[in-house]
């Protein structure tokens, strides 16, 4: 599997809000540096990367479940403790669920992570901070 690098930014729901809307608004154009997938906190970032998730990324690829039948046999863990890991993992693009025939198998999208924070909420406070 071709590693793939997951930007990940640090950024307070209220700061993330007003980013999108200036997004939306035309405002503010994000660079293709910047990260895709947003958290509100180390802490929050840490939850869904925890040692035991990282572990379950690695079953994940060195297994390569049919099932979450297979998953849940490999790792002892129970189907709806992993449902609700693997679903949270898919909002942020580092798993992806695939339906095979009555099946849905997990796949690791994401194998790598650098994570973007700062005291400015986003590069573009950043950029604003250091002309003034």
């Amino acid at each position: 599997m071709a590693q793939k690098v997951l930007r990940i930014g640090i950024m307070p729901y209220k700061d993330y809000k007003k980013r999108t809307l200036a997004i939306a608004g035309g405002e503010y154009r994000p660079r293709p540096d910047e990260p895709k997938v947003w958290f509100e906190s180390l802490q929050s970032m840490a939850q869904v990367l925890s040692n035991e998730n990282q572990l379950l990324l690695k079953t994940i690829m060195e297994r390569k479940p049919e099932s979450l039948k297979e998953l849940e046999a490999a790792t002892g863990r129970s189907s709806s403790n992993l449902s609700r890991t693997l679903k949270t993992m898919a909002r942020y693009g580092i798993v992806k669920m695939e339906k095979v025939q009555r099946n849905i198998r997990p796949v690791v999208e994401a194998t790598n992570f650098t994570v973007q924070f700062g005291l400015y909420g986003s590069p573009r406070h950043a950029d604003t901070a250091a002309r003034h």
